[in-house]
């Protein structure tokens, strides 16, 4: 009878050695998002905001601890004003953004801390279940917005009614 428990005792120890290894892989997230031109200047996405086709992005993750850099990459958008990154790690206890970098068009390059940069999770213990990582858009400013924005805006209702 003790054999008996002694043989169980160690398998059930065999099974937990076994289940975490499996929990010790190395997971490559992917990290996807748009820039945009905020034509309006309201520091958020409207109906006229648009997406710039080849705008340099920079994914960088910092530790918490002394604010070393611990990864740093680039890449560029699609037509769309898309980017996707491919991250390899779990970077946990650091503090991961993509900053929107250059942008090709010259009426529309200026940059504002307000939109210019998301915080992203790039870990397996954040709750979420896809190795997929949306960004929220980031961007820049036109230099003069467009005479459609008070209409745009007065539809979202942020222009007063005189």
């Amino acid at each position: 009878m003790a054999k008996a428990v002694a043989l169980i005792a160690a398998s059930a120890l065999c099974v937990l050695a076994l289940a975490s290894l499996a929990q010790c892989h190395n997971e490559v997230f992917t990290v996807e998002g748009k820039v945009y031109c905020d034509t309006c200047r309201v520091l958020f996405e409207t109906k006229v905001s648009e997406y710039i086709a080849g705008a340099d992005v920079k994914l960088q993750c910092r530790s918490r601890e002394d604010d070393s850099v611990t990864v740093t990459m680039t890449g560029k958008t699609n037509k769309d004003g898309y980017y996707r990154l491919s991250v390899s790690g779990d970077h946990e206890n650091e503090i991961c953004e993509v900053t929107a970098v250059s942008s090709p068009n010259p009426d529309c390059n200026e940059t504002v801390p307000e939109i210019r940069t998301a915080r992203v999770a790039l870990s397996d213990n954040s709750g979420i279940l896809s190795t997929v990582r949306y960004c929220n858009p980031i961007g820049f400013v036109k230099k003069e917005s467009l005479s459609s924005c008070i209409e745009v805006l007065d539809d979202m209702g942020f222009v007063p009614q005189v």
